[in-house]
């Protein structure tokens, strides 16, 4: 993984990067930003101590969110890959879930670092399958599916500047 390179989410156009949970010009959102890793994808995240549900451990909402984040990300990424694409390249992939299927395996400690990675299981058409996990202190403490669908054109905004 390569920090310094920008990552994934970074190449949303302006308009589909509002996401409370990736979307870089959402202010108040995770912004998570993942990256390739090999073969595999990974994003990096502390939360914050708010994100409680009990004492100690992270509320499990939050790490859904995680895994869905992160899942539509390496989707899009995957799809560029798939086609032989740079990322950013026109027109853009950008990915909505179709299902997510979260296994909360063991609780999620707060104040450590959490390491999630995905790994594409499917590219074919305009769907992704994303296996996930997030890690915590080493443990894998919740594993997830995504599976991703390209976003229909009906659902995107306009461009700005476009009328």
């Amino acid at each position: 993984m390569n920090q310094n390179q920008p990552a994934f989410q970074d190449f949303y156009p302006d308009e589909l990067s509002h996401c409370y949970g990736c979307g870089r010009l959402n202010e108040q959102g995770l912004q998570l930003k993942s990256y390739w890793d090999g073969e595999e994808t990974v994003a990096r995240f502390e939360p914050r101590p708010h994100y409680v549900a009990i004492p100690g451990y992270v509320y499990g909402g939050l790490l859904a969110s995680l895994i869905d984040c992160h899942g539509t990300g390496t989707a899009a990424a995957a799809a560029y890959r798939a086609a032989g694409r740079e990322l950013g390249s026109e027109p853009p992939f950008r990915f909505v879930t179709a299902s997510l299927q979260v296994d909360y395996l063991w609780p999620t400690p707060l104040g450590v670092p959490l390491e999630i990675r995905g790994r594409v299981e499917e590219v074919k058409g305009r769907k992704v399958v994303v296996d996930a996990t997030v890690t915590a202190a080493g443990e894998v403490c919740v594993r997830g599916r995504v599976v991703a669908v390209q976003m229909p054109d009906n659902m995107a905004p306009p461009a700005r500047g476009v009328a």
